[in-house]
């Protein structure tokens, strides 16, 4: 009886522990923004991590236009405002998220950012203005 209740107790002792591990440290958030001309911005932040960048896309357009979005990803998300979301990983937050945006795949994770296999250190307030199709990169910051 002992060795059960014990059994029971470490179960749920060990799921919650577990559970809070997960989610700690929060979700990645991203703002998609798009000016009237449709170019694209990603305002990326994580509170936790204190990373707070934006990634600027001034030869990109999208379909949208004037367009302010803010996705929390705590879930596992398949649409995007605009470009395509290409793999997430929400099993302990912040996670990683691979997304195309403008023919160029940004990976963000808590680590670094990359664009087009470049990486870029994240800095607080830092932004970076990605130019080009994609298949070539001129990455300034």
């Amino acid at each position: 009886m002992i060795v059960g209740v014990l059994a029971v107790a470490f179960y749920f002792g060990g799921f919650y522990l577990i559970e809070h591990l997960r989610s700690a440290k929060g979700p990645w958030e991203i703002l998609f923004t798009s000016d009237g001309a449709g170019h694209p911005t990603l305002e990326i932040s994580q509170p936790t991590l204190k990373i707070a960048e934006r990634l600027r896309f001034p030869d990109g357009n999208s379909r949208r236009t004037n367009v302010a979005e803010l996705i929390r990803f705590r879930d596992q998300i398949t649409n995007v405002p605009f470009g395509e979301m290409l793999m997430q990983d929400p099993l302990y937050l912040p996670g990683s998220i691979t997304l195309r945006v403008s023919g160029h795949v940004v990976e963000i994770l808590p680590r670094t950012l990359i664009v087009d296999k470049k990486e870029y250190a994240w800095q607080a307030g830092g932004e970076v203005a990605i130019t080009g199709t994609g298949t070539e990169l001129a990455g300034k910051k």
